[in-house]
Formats: structure tokens, C-alpha cells, sequence
């Protein structure tokens, strides 16, 4: 993979490299860093009976009572501010003067009262419509009715729109569907983040164009919607580390690549496989959309959805995303620059049999041989907080990883601790 732009330089030249090698953004001034909440797709879907289950169904009620523990469980206080409404909120039919209706089972006191209800806890509320004539589940969509329905959303309070591609006829109604939805959102005066499935729809016919899709879209889909599965996480990654040449220097402030939501805290991941999904999503810059049920999470999934230090990666604001460097036998190595000349680094065992494995590499080859030139301070941040300590640009370094297990590292470059021999500078090591 051609890493030239931007890769390995002093931070000032990175900084702006980072600007002329990404396409330009969408010019809302939103999204400056991966949005950060809660979803209801993947856990809640929308086929449960409200009568029979109303604990389990997607309703007013229980969208509040998210908002509730986003607020008392500490998420909003590390950066966890979108609570998303998903495909299954609307009426079967629009109202007589054409507008989207809440299902009065589900919503009856309106979108309006739950977006007051949910900016009262200090959130964000965002929901879902379709570019085609049908959303996915089959209720209304939105075409033909693109700036009535962005003035709708505007008008209840709505501050993120999830805008999917079911049902978009030819290629060319869904690029006009996507451009003219943002437009219309633009023109209310509202400030509402754009998330697009486009080039998920796309890629199957032709080649997205992300240059023009980031000039319309804030966050964008590109692969399959994730399941509660470690072969789906396993997929996605492959997919992401496979097309990382045409989708990488794509993203960046205001415009991201989204791999789709966290199912951490659900069922069908291990632990290690959820400290897998949440450092690669770290290192991709992706959306941290958590699809789970918040009243029944376990403390160890909370905690480490809550890590102040993944989060800190995530939201990293040079906003390069990260890229796979290498893969060697059952072992993926990953990097990501970060601010200040930083680098995370991940290390993925795909191996799904056996013990530990001891992986060994050398500092050397990250960065492009500057992400620890002359010295750098390594620190682990998962599984486990670990200082591995002060070393050189030519160390080797040792880590141990589960099967389907990632090792995550902080590498910051610093010249503390070095002493002098003759008319050269050596570490000294802790």
C-alpha cells in the first residue's frame, strides 16, 4: 500500500498533508471527529410486539430510558452523545399534507417530545429514512419528498440522519437521492450530521467515487451490516484491510468510513473479540455507534466501551484512519498516526486454536521508520493498562496475544531520557 501521503513526516507537514490528500468534507462543520452513541438496530431490529414485549420493542419508552443511562452510567460524560432511531419508527403512511408520521403505537407523543426530552439529558437524537421510494422494512422513503422530509426532521429537533439505500431504482437516482437529501438538510439551517449508505449500494455496480461522496455525506457505509458474530467483525476487517488503497486517505475530519456498529456487550462475542472489535474500530477512525441494551450490560463490556484511552485514539483530532501494515502468518499489525507525531498500534491474532501466541517485531518498521526515531515511550492500553516503557528506533518488541485477541499500544516519540556518547544520542532504557 502506497502510504506517501502524510505518512512518516514531521508532525507540521503531516498536519498538512492530512488537509490535501483527503477529499474535502461536506461543508456543515459537523463530525470533526468519528460521532460517538447508542443505535437500536442491531440488538432491537423491530420485530418484537410492543403489547407482548414492550420492554424489547422500539418505542418512545425505551429510547428514554436510554437517555437515562447514557446520562447516570457515565456514557455521555466520555463522549457518547447520539441516541439513533432505527428503520421501524415510521406509520405505514404519510400524513394528508405528505409528512413522515411517528407509529402512534410506539411514538405517541411525537419525535418532537423525545428529541426535547433526549437534548434535556444533554444528547443528541438521530433517526432513520431511505433514499428509495421504501425503506428497508418497508415503510415510506424518501424520494420525492427530500426537502419536505429534511424540514420535518429539522423541525423536531433531529440532529443526526441514518439515510439508507433500499429500494433506490438505478445508480443514478441514488447518487441524486444522497446529494439532494444533503442539500435539503443544509437548507434548513439545522445542524444535523449526514450518515450514507451510498457506496455500500454502489460498489456492487461500479466504483463509489469518495471524493464526491465525502463533498455530501459525514459518515458513509461501505460493507455489509455487522452481526452479533465473530465471523461478521472477522469479515468486515478483512474487507476494510483488502480495499484500505481507495478508502483510507478518504476519511478525515468531517467525513468518515463506517464499518457499521459495536456489539460489545451482547451475546455473540468473546471478550477478546470485543477488545478486538473496539481497538480496530479505534485504529479505523469508525463511528462508535454501540448497538446493545445499556440496562443489562455487564461492568466489564461498560468498562471497556468507557476506555478514556481508546476513546482519546478514536477521537484523535489529525483524524488520519489507521491501515493494516502487514500480515504474517496468523498475526495482522496495524497503525494509525495520531496527533503530535503519535502512532497507535495494533497487534491481531487471527488464530482461533491454541494459547497465547508471542508475536515480535521491530519499532523500526512502523511509521515508515519514524514512529519511534530517536526514542519512543510505548504504552499498552488493552487488554490491559501497561508502561512498556522507553525504547529505540530499532527495538524489538514482544507482545503476547489471545487467539482473536488484539494487544492495542501508544507509541509517543520522545528524546526524555537519552544520554550522550560522543556526537550521538542512545535511549536510556527504564
Amino acid at each position: 500500500m502506497d502510504r506517501s501521503c502524510g505518512m512518516g513526516l514531521p508532525v507540521l507537514l503531516l498536519l498538512l498533508l492530512a488537509l490535501s490528500c483527503s477529499a474535502g468534507a461536506l461543508d456543515n462543520g459537523l463530525a470533526r471527529t468519528p460521532p460517538m452513541g447508542w443505535l437500536h438496530w442491531e440488538r432491537f431490529l423491530c420485530q418484537v410486539d410492543c403489547d407482548e414485549e414492550p420492554s424489547r420493542c422500539i418505542s418512545e419508552q425505551l429510547f428514554m430510558q436510554m437517555a437515562d443511562l447514557m446520562v447516570s452510567d457515565g456514557w455521555r460524560d466520555v463522549g457518547y452523545q447520539y441516541l439513533c432511531i432505527d428503520d421501524c419508527w415510521m406509520a405505514p403512511t404519510r400524513d394528508k399534507q405528505g409528512r413522515l408520521q411517528p407509529d402512534p403505537n410506539r411514538f405517541p407523543s411525537g419525535i418532537r417530545k423525545l428529541a426535547d426530552y433526549v437534548h434535556s439529558k444533554g444528547l443528541k437524537l438521530g433517526i432513520y429514512a431511505d433514499v428509495g421510494n421504501k425503506t428497508c422494512a418497508g415503510f415510506p422513503g424518501s424520494r420525492g419528498y427530500y426537502d419536505l422530509d429534511a424540514d420535518t426532521f429539522a423541525g423536531w429537533g433531529v440532529d443526526l440522519l441514518k439515510f439508507d439505500g433500499c429500494n433506490f431504482g438505478t445508480l443514478e437516482l441514488l447518487a441524486e437521492g444522497y446529494k439532494n437529501m444533503s442539500h435539503a438538510l443544509n437548507k434548513t439551517g439545522r445542524d444535523i450530521v449526514f450518515s450514507c449508505e451510498w457506496p455500500l449500494y454502489e460498489r456492487p455496480f461500479r466504483k463509489p467515487n469518495y471524493t464526491e461522496i465525502k463533498q455530501y455525506c459525514n459518515y458513509w457505509r461501505n460493507y455489509a451490516d455487522v452481526y452479533d458474530a465473530w465471523g461478521s467483525v472477522k469479515n468486515i476487517l478483512d474487507w476494510t484491510s483488502y480495499n484500505q488503497d481507495s478508502i483510507v486517505d478518504a476519511a478525515g475530519p468531517g467525513g468518515w468510513n463506517d464499518p457499521d456498529m459495536l456489539v460489545i456487550g451482547n451475546f455473540g462475542l468473546s471478550w477478546d473479540q470485543q477488545v478486538t472489535q473496539l481497538a480496530l474500530w479505534a485504529i479505523m477512525a469508525a463511528p462508535l455507534l454501540m448497538s446493545n441494551d445499556l440496562r443489562q450490560i455487564s461492568p466489564q463490556a461498560k468498562a471497556l466501551l468507557q476506555n478514556k484511552e481508546v476513546i482519546a485514539i478514536n477521537q484523535d483530532p489529525l483524524g488520519k484512519q489507521g491501515y493494516r501494515i502487514t500480515k504474517e502468518n496468523h498475526f495482522e499489525l496495524w497503525e494509525r498516526p495520531l496527533s503530535g507525531g503519535a502512532f497507535a498500534i495494533a497487534v491481531l491474532n487471527r488464530q482461533e486454536i491454541g494459547g497465547p501466541q508471542a508475536f515480535v517485531f521491530s519499532t523500526a518498521f512502523l511509521g515508515s521508520g519514524l514512529a519511534c526515531n530517536p526514542a519512543c515511550s510505548i504504552q499498552q492500553i488493552l487488554p490491559t493498562s501497561e508502561d512498556l516503557g522507553l525504547h529505540n528506533w530499532v527495538s524489538p518488541l514482544k507482545v503476547v496475544v489471545n487467539p482473536t485477541g488484539t494487544v492495542l499500544l501508544k507509541m509517543v516519540v520522545t528524546e526524555e531520557k537519552l544520554f550522550d556518547n560522543g556526537n550521538k544520542r542512545f535511549p536510556e532504557f527504564l
